[in-house]
């Protein structure tokens, strides 16, 4: 394969890849918390081609990373709603180690301990968030702080994190979760942040920017199948003129 073969085929991978990130976003417009992954490929590719250019398949590196905005609030008058507002997550409990998520819509077990939407512990700062069995969940209060109360007692506080520079290290796990895969790197308390209860907060996707980006992410893949077929054509015919 020539060089410039691979070079368009790399191309098409990449913007193939794009687009699979764009449909997941969309796929998830409607998802508590969601945050929304970009990828440039397609923006620097074209960039790089003119209008009063003939175009070429380019080298441009492939790099993706979460967009962890905030996202609008959506108020649900649900008791285990809640949603945060500034940096930060909540931690999972998981037999392989902590996960963090922004997706705030939990409910609890069998025991009465609040769990996310698989059934997992959610953290507190002094262990798992217990509800007694004389507590009915319409008596639950969480402060803006996510400290939890009822009765006039405190149940426990939310143990809500935050990686500062280290946040773009965080790797999806599924589910609306992150992992922290890099050794050392730890967590911190997280400061300036808000617990709002009753509210979710909205996925950060914006459908118009994606489909915009879905257009131009299907027009430069079909200009990349258009410049390969252009130069099958062209080497056809230089054999052609070889062969008598």
């Amino acid at each position: 394969m020539s060089e410039l073969a691979v070079q368009v085929s790399s191309s098409m991978d990449a913007l193939m890849k794009e687009y699979e990130i764009i449909t997941h976003n969309l796929a998830n417009v409607s998802t508590a918390g969601f945050k929304r992954r970009s990828n440039a490929f397609s923006k620097a590719l074209d960039e790089q081609n003119s209008p009063d250019q003939t175009y070429s398949p380019g080298i441009v590196e492939l790099s993706t990373a979460f967009d962890f905005s905030q996202g609008n609030m959506t108020e649900t008058g649900r008791e285990l709603d809640f949603a945060l507002m500034g940096k930060g997550f909540f931690v999972i409990e998981t037999p392989d180690g902590p996960l963090y998520t922004r997706n705030g819509v939990f409910s609890t077990d069998q025991n009465g301990q609040i769990v996310d939407m698989q059934g997992r512990t959610v953290a507190g700062e002094s262990g798992l968030i217990t509800i007694p069995q004389n507590v009915s969940v319409s008596e639950l209060f969480v402060n803006a702080d996510g400290s939890v109360s009822a009765q006039g007692t405190t149940i426990g506080k939310f143990r809500l994190v935050d990686f500062g520079d280290n946040q773009g290290k965080l790797a999806p796990v599924g589910n609306n979760c992150f992992a922290m895969t890099e050794e050392g790197v730890q967590s911190d308390a997280a400061e300036n942040i808000v617990v709002k209860q009753g509210f979710q907060e909205a996925s950060n996707v914006q459908v118009i920017e994606e489909l915009v980006d879905m257009i131009m992410v299907t027009r430069m893949y079909e200009a990349n199948v258009n410049f390969l077929d252009s130069s099958k054509e062209a080497s056809k015919s230089l054999l052609s003129v070889a062969l008598g």
